[in-house]
């Protein structure tokens, strides 16, 4: 393998990165690789949940890789040529949907999603369906088969779009629901011309079979037989184009004038009967009612309708060689049945009549019977596809397999059975519960049924709600014969109260035969306020939102970051700005309190601006201020102090607010706020001076310049000190005896070789000095303390574990439960009373902490991370019996003032005269 360029040659400077592909079974490097210029490089794509707002979440996904040569690596050379326009034919065709499914797949497998990939998006909401109309690295949302989600409303707007969207889908399904159960009388039908693969439907009938007279003569009917015989007879000598226009002369009736009629017995005035008057006036409105064409005549029609049962067979009274069938050896569940033609040996064109079940049962399958196919939406033009089904032995919600062979008029009259029975068939078809039909009624229906985690309690549902949570259930069908009502519909079943639908309860909507048209006219009127009322929302907040926001830029920094890592935010609100913090700035927890340089809390955006007017005048100020005289470093403070009340006083009037920038000029106002305004972002924490930051910076560098130097003076004198030992070493001078007058050693040895000199023992003193020195200034930057923790207690260290700077504990209130509380955090007892203030929505500050044992925290050691504490705004400590007896005792005094008067409770306690003891009596 080697990587080629577009162009075809070799890439010999293997230029990176390279972008391709690499083809197993490629040809000698001699020959060029790819002959044409385009390269097949698979779809890179960005992909989102839909709806996700947070575009960092994005996954990348490789689209798959279905290139010629994977497909054509093992084609012999002198098939390619065959092959490839095969090739070409199966991309533009199969492989297109084929990538896009694998494509859905790799999304529901990376994104986690809790069905399956459907639908596809871009970033305006357009639907994709193939992977040609995206570009590389474009960003898709994925759906599971719901609407696209506008990521850029809010959440609140987007539960109700969801809402909207779902109450819509069961609407839908109860308009389904309204139209099937409605089906009048259909027949058989054919839809297009009577030849051999036509397909079969069921449609209104074109007359009321009964009273449709003969209206074919003996002319007609003799026509249609010569044309058969001459087509059977030239079959095998005519083209298929004559066989066609055979075909064709045995549909349609000869056109008869006036005269060529046959002669009725008219009464003595010569004038019509009035039946005979009436019918001729009558056949105009059906002719155009249900003929596709012009020239198609009421008696084509009927053609199309009339079939005869005989021996076994369903044949077509028009062409009588062709009967109903199905085409293919493999039969199953869902084939369509088609016109073929009539063999004596053909097993797939013969029917069994049960009239028992009014089915008709296929000879070579039993088990399939003719039926109306339910599952595609009912076209007017083209009534319902008729198919074979597998046999459904119930009583009810099987009208579509039901027939009835009217013989003397020759048509099949479909969903010949009870009203209840059509309407099973037509809630299970619209995917609604059965029990909002029956209202407590046992019936025979298809339907589910598992069994509880012990297996002696049995769950039974009906055919819509078993489809709908067959995922979270092991189901089992039920046997037919076992009347049920389904378990959605049970008030004692409250987790199936929704069933099928998405928002609406079974309960609630009442489907009954009188009530359902009721039903759905509330839902369509509750569905078209919702829509109008979230519209006319959407629209004032948005009108609103133009007339009264303005975007403010800014620069947003974290707190205790100084000027490093600064991102440009544009916001019109200050929730909004709170929220681009948060998640621009990677914050551990919401951001809470905003700063500007010199420490001023920003509580709106028009404080914000305010803030920022008044800092571009005093800058102003002072430079001229400096113009005119030196300034003197004393006098720094006092000149921003007054520039800043001369600013108030006089540049903004009495009008300007917090809430309204109106008496501000919108000249000045857009010259100011045309540069981004520099703030800091804490999640709750004390302001940090990037000043004294920066300061801190600095001293925290200037430590690491003194202890890179301290460094390499050490090193220096280390060096210095071998090669003094080496010298002294290589030397090797030897050493003097000195007379010594002790008699125990008569004779002392001085000096040598062996002995340090002088120069190496300073040299040694000043190392250690050296070292000793260095170890206290790394013990320095090891604690690195802040210029603004410098006030805080002495921490305590510890070699096993080192406590935070800020705790995090469980508050509640005093008296309240712990399960009510909520969390705080804090560096001292001080800021974390604050925050327990805020966070607990106080009356008045908390002042003490307690232990859940009731005793008093007074020093910050005492909190552990986690830690459960009761918060007091003063009162002793009280548990939440002891509360809720005060609360009795306070209650019962106020009743007995309320009821008995003021009096009852001024009770006095004297001390009595005399009191008197018992005396015991010792025996």
């Amino acid at each position: 393998m080697w990587p080629v360029l577009p162009s075809g040659q070799l890439n010999e400077e293997f230029d990176w990165p390279i972008e391709g592909l690499l083809i197993p079974n490629s040809p000698p490097m001699k020959k060029s690789i790819c002959k044409t210029p385009e390269l097949c490089v698979p779809m890179r794509l960005r992909v989102l949940r839909n709806g996700d707002k947070n575009k960092n979440r994005a996954f990348i996904i490789i689209g798959p890789d279905s290139s010629p040569g994977r497909k054509m690596q093992n084609v012999d050379i002198e098939r390619k040529k065959n092959v490839k326009n095969h090739v070409t034919k199966y991309f533009e065709t199969e492989t297109i949907q084929t990538e896009f499914h694998q494509l859905l797949e790799r999304c529901t497998e990376i994104l986690n999603l809790p069905s399956a990939a459907r639908r596809l998006f871009n970033e305006k909401g357009k639907e994709i369906f193939a992977l040609k109309d995206l570009q590389r690295d474009e960003l898709v949302y994925v759906s599971c088969g719901e609407h696209w989600i506008n990521p850029d409303v809010s959440i609140a707007q987007q539960k109700k779009q969801i809402f909207l969207r779902n109450l819509a889908s069961d609407i839908s399904k109860i308009q389904t629901f309204c139209s099937i159960r409605k089906i009048e009388a259909l027949v058989l039908e054919v839809q297009s011309d009577i030849v051999s693969g036509a397909k079969l439907a069921v449609h209104k009938p074109v007359a009321i079979f009964g009273e449709e007279k003969q209206m074919i003569g003996p002319k007609e009917k003799q026509m249609q037989k010569n044309a058969l015989t001459m087509e059977k007879a030239s079959s095998e000598i005519l083209d298929s184009h004559a066989r066609a226009h055979l075909r064709m002369k045995a549909c349609h009736t000869l056109l008869r004038y006036a005269w060529q009629e046959t002669p009725h017995d008219f009464d003595e005035d010569d004038s019509l009967p009035k039946k005979m008057e009436e019918e001729l006036f009558e056949n105009v409105e059906p002719q155009k009612k249900y003929s596709h064409s012009p020239k198609q005549s009421k008696l084509q029609k009927l053609c199309h309708q009339q079939f005869e049962y005989r021996d076994g067979q369903i044949i077509s009274c028009a062409t009588p060689q062709l009967v109903l069938g199905v085409r293919g050896p493999d039969l199953r569940s869902g084939m369509e049945v088609v016109l073929v033609e009539k063999k004596v040996d053909g097993s797939h064109q013969r029917w069994m009549h049960k009239e028992g079940s009014r089915t008709f049962h296929l000879v070579s399958n039993p088990d399939l019977v003719l039926a109306v196919s339910m599952t595609k939406t009912r076209n007017e033009a083209c009534g319902y596809p008729v198919i074979v089904q597998k046999y459904k032995p119930y009583n009810n919600g099987t009208s579509n397999q039901k027939w009835n062979y009217v013989e003397n008029t020759k048509a099949f009259m479909a969903f010949h059975s009870t009203a209840l029975d059509k309407e099973i068939t037509a809630a299970n078809y619209a995917g609604i519960c059965t029990s909002s039909v029956l209202k407590e009624e046992n019936i025979d229906q298809p339907g589910y049924y598992y069994l509880s985690p012990t297996g002696k309690k049995k769950t039974m549902l009906c055919l819509a709600c078993g489809q709908s949570m067959r995922a979270e259930k092991g189901l089992k069908q039920l046997c037919p014969g076992l009347p049920f009502l389904c378990a959605s519909g049970c008030k004692t079943q409250t987790p199936f109260s929704r069933g099928p639908f998405k928002v609406i309860s079974v309960a609630e909507a009442d489907l009954s035969s009188y009530e359902a048209e009721k039903t759905l006219s509330y839902y369509e009127e509750r569905l078209l306020s919702l829509r109008m009322k979230t519209c006319t929302q959407v629209v004032s907040h948005r009108g609103t939102a133009a007339l009264h926001q303005k975007a403010v830029k800014v620069i947003a920094y974290k707190n205790g970051d100084g000027y490093r890592n600064g991102k440009l935010i544009v916001a019109g609100t200050f929730p909004t700005l709170l929220t681009e913090c948060t998640e621009q700035l990677g914050l551990t927890r919401a951001a809470s309190k905003v700063y500007t340089k010199d420490g001023t809390t920003i509580l709106s955006l028009c404080d914000l601006v305010l803030w920022a007017l008044e800092e571009s005048f005093i800058q102003r100020n002072t430079e001229e201020q400096k113009k005119e005289a030196v300034p003197v470093r004393t006098k720094e403070t006092t000149i921003k102090k007054n520039s800043r009340m001369k600013v108030k006083t006089k540049l903004f009037p009495k009008s300007v607010t917090s809430d309204s920038l109106d008496g501000i000029d919108k000249s000045l106002l857009t010259l100011i706020l045309r540069n981004p305004i520099a703030i800091w972002v804490s999640c709750g924490e004390p302001f940090l001076s990037p000043k004294a930051l920066q300061k801190a910076q600095k001293l925290e560098k200037q430590k690491w310049l003194k202890k890179d130097k301290i460094l390499a003076d050490l090193d220096t004198m280390k060096h210095k000190m071998r090669l003094l030992k080496g010298r002294r070493v290589t030397a090797r001078q030897p050493a003097a005896m000195v007379p010594n007058k002790s008699p125990v050693q008569p004779v002392v040895v001085e000096g040598g070789w062996t002995e340090q000199t002088q120069e190496e023992i300073k040299l040694k003193e000043l190392i250690r000095h050296t070292e000793a020195h260095l170890s206290a200034v790394q013990e320095l930057q090891v604690k690195r303390n802040s210029p603004v923790e410098t006030t805080h207690p002495a921490r305590r260290y510890c070699s096993v574990y080192q406590q935070p700077d800020a705790k995090r504990v469980w508050i509640h209130l005093n008296g309240g439960r712990p399960e009510d509380g909520t969390y705080a955090w804090g560096k001292t007892i001080s800021e974390l009373l604050d925050d327990c203030s805020s966070r607990l929505k106080l009356a008045r500050p908390a002042r003490i902490l307690y232990t859940p044992s009731g005793e008093p925290i007074h020093s910050w050691d005492d909190i552990e991370r986690d830690m459960v504490i009761c918060v007091s705004t003063g009162h002793g400590f009280i548990t939440q019996k002891e509360l809720k007896q005060l609360m009795e005792v306070r209650a019962n005094y106020a009743r007995i003032r309320r009821q008995q008067g003021p009096e009852a409770t001024n009770i006095v306690a004297s001390q009595p005269d005399k009191l008197q003891f018992p005396v015991h009596l010792h025996s």
